[in-house]
């Protein structure tokens, strides 16, 4: 258990209005002004922003409520409390894992925290392609600005790891261009186990920020909460059906709550989300809804040094490039960004190829072990068209992405780029994570053996962090789900304000993105609900614990 003061245990004992499935009994209807369907990125911002406007605000999330206390660096522990299916989320064929928050917080919680503004290229395409002619650089600065002073992204002042290092030396031999990478952290201990919740308040996510702000203006956290229809009444919706779920946290438990308000903001990331519009039958006159899922599909590379690399130790991903993404047309052969993940023994073993005394043989070379990934932006291209969010039976959501020869080129290219800087880092071995990879001497073995390598689905391993689209905005409703202001285009008292609102991929690690273009719609929506210009948020970050 952490050491440190726990800052949201402090929150409830000052009366904070946070009500669990545990709890004896729950209510039948709650009334609010605006009832937000999830706590990450974008529910978190929205519930700031909203509730210091001086709105009733009823925030709900699916997921538990758990704070530094309970954050113990342990993968067995936090891959099942605070990520969605336990940390091994799949695409309907299984060929992708994907690993999403499931907490509050949200992704945020557990994320490494890399923050990048949404990149120009990405912002043209916008604009030329769904006629999003305010989304400029110029004119989203000052909330990109605003959510970087509310969260403290900055430069990371402290000398990479050995894991980060690497990159950076291998890309120096070839040429390659590696910057920093900014991060939203506050009186960081450089641990490494940000994925696993942050022990000691530093990272600046929503779970210590955003959210303590709304609850400490009168906002109320339901938790362990599932919301499960929208009851919609011509082009509004009347009502959220509320399930609050069992002990395990993951079936309805009985019991059910109408939530209603004023207006509904949807915030739940880019597979429940769409999922929960499905289930509520909402108007699609277009055929958009779930579709144009993107991804940033991700494939590693895993090579092998003579000293001790600890990828497990020191921040996570501070160094990347993307010389791999400006050297190709954004509409041209897939592009794709390279960084350094963390490497922990369960992520770490869950991936990698192999089976029986080789898989072991390469576990016993975990200190050893140096990782890059590669983040393909998906979008673009008309052989990337992202995937489609479906119901199950049951209405839980899966997503239905297909890996296509384009993908399968550029994860070819990638893992040949991702060689080539760790053999120029002093690589003694590379493994290319496919199924039929074996582990590579020398560049020229592994160029030939890369060359050769199957191509499909299941054989090379894809996993992904990043859910972008399923709702995307557009200037008209031919191409979009929702305005340019997050409002939907049929439903005239429901916002969409998280990932799954960007028509394509961002191109790099979406957070800040979600931050800032929330933060603009945010503070619209509270000025049109109000009537008065909405506070910005609160300056600086939660002080570290």
């Amino acid at each position: 258990m952490s050491s440190f003061p726990d800052s949201i245990a402090a929150g409830l004992a000052r009366g904070w209005k946070v009500l669990d499935a545990g709890a004896a009994s729950h209510p039948a209807r709650i009334e609010c002004d605006v009832a937000i369907v999830g706590s990450g990125a974008g529910g978190g911002i929205t519930a700031e922003v909203l509730a210091r406007a001086g709105l009733r605000v009823v925030v709900i999330e699916e997921g538990p409520l758990k704070s530094s206390r309970d954050f113990e660096m342990r993968e067995a522990d936090a891959y099942p409390q605070l990520y969605q299916e336990s940390a091994a989320r799949k695409t309907k064929d299984k060929a992708i894992n994907i690993m999403q928050g499931r907490c509050v917080g949200g992704s945020t919680t557990v994320n490494w925290t890399s923050s990048f503004r949404t990149p120009e290229p990405t912002l043209a395409w916008w604009r030329a392609h769904y006629g999003l002619a305010d989304f400029t650089a110029e004119a989203l600065l000052p909330w990109f600005e605003q959510a970087e002073r509310r969260l403290s992204i900055g430069p990371w002042g402290v000398a990479p790891n050995e894991n980060n290092s690497l990159l950076r030396r291998g890309a120096a031999r070839l040429g390659i261009p590696v910057a920093g990478i900014r991060r939203n952290v506050r009186g960081c201990f450089d641990l490494g186990y940000c994925g696993m919740g942050c022990p000691t308040n530093a990272k600046q996510s929503m779970l210590v920020t955003t959210l303590p702000a709304a609850l400490e203006a009168g906002a109320m956290l339901l938790t362990r909460a599932r919301a499960t229809r929208f009851a919609i009444v011509g082009d509004r919706i009347e009502a959220l059906e509320v399930d609050w779920l069992d002990a395990s946290g993951l079936r309805p438990g009985g019991a059910r709550t109408r939530v209603q308000a004023q207006h509904y903001v949807l915030a739940a990331g880019a597979i429940n989300g769409p999922a929960l519009l499905l289930r509520s039958q909402a108007p699609d006159p277009h055929g958009l809804l779930g579709a144009r899922t993107f991804l940033h599909p991700v494939v590693v590379s895993a090579a092998s040094f003579a000293q001790r690399v600890d990828g497990y130790a020191g921040a996570p991903q501070t160094l990347y490039t993307d010389h791999f993404l400006e050297t190709q047309p954004i509409d041209g052969p897939v592009g794709y960004k390279l960084e350094a993940p963390p490497i922990h023994p369960v992520l770490f073993a869950t991936t990698l190829q192999g089976f029986g005394a080789v898989h072991a043989e390469r576990m016993k070379d975990f200190a050893h072990t140096h990782a890059l990934i590669a983040l393909m932006r998906d979008g673009f291209h008309p052989q990337a068209p992202g995937g489609r969010v479906e119901l199950r039976g049951d209405g839980s959501p899966v997503l239905d992405y297909p890996l296509t020869d384009y993908l399968l080129d550029g994860a070819r290219r990638a893992l040949l780029s991702m060689a080539e800087i760790q053999f120029e880092a002093g690589a003694r071995i590379v493994y290319p994570v496919h199924e039929l990879a074996e582990g590579y001497r020398d560049l020229a073995a592994a160029r030939a053996a890369i060359a050769a390598l199957p191509m499909q689905p299941l054989l090379v391993r894809v996993v992904s962090a990043h859910v972008m689209g399923g709702c995307p905005m557009a200037a008209d409703a031919q191409r979009g789900v929702v305005r340019p202001d997050g409002v939907h285009w049929q439903l005239a008292n429901l916002s969409v304000h998280d990932g799954s609102i960007f028509p394509t991929s961002i191109g790099a690690n979406p957070q800040l993105s979600i931050y800032g273009i929330t933060a603009r719609m945010a503070s619209g929506l509270a000025r049109t609900l109000t009537g008065r210009p909405a506070p910005e948020l609160a300056q600086g970050g939660a002080p570290a614990q």
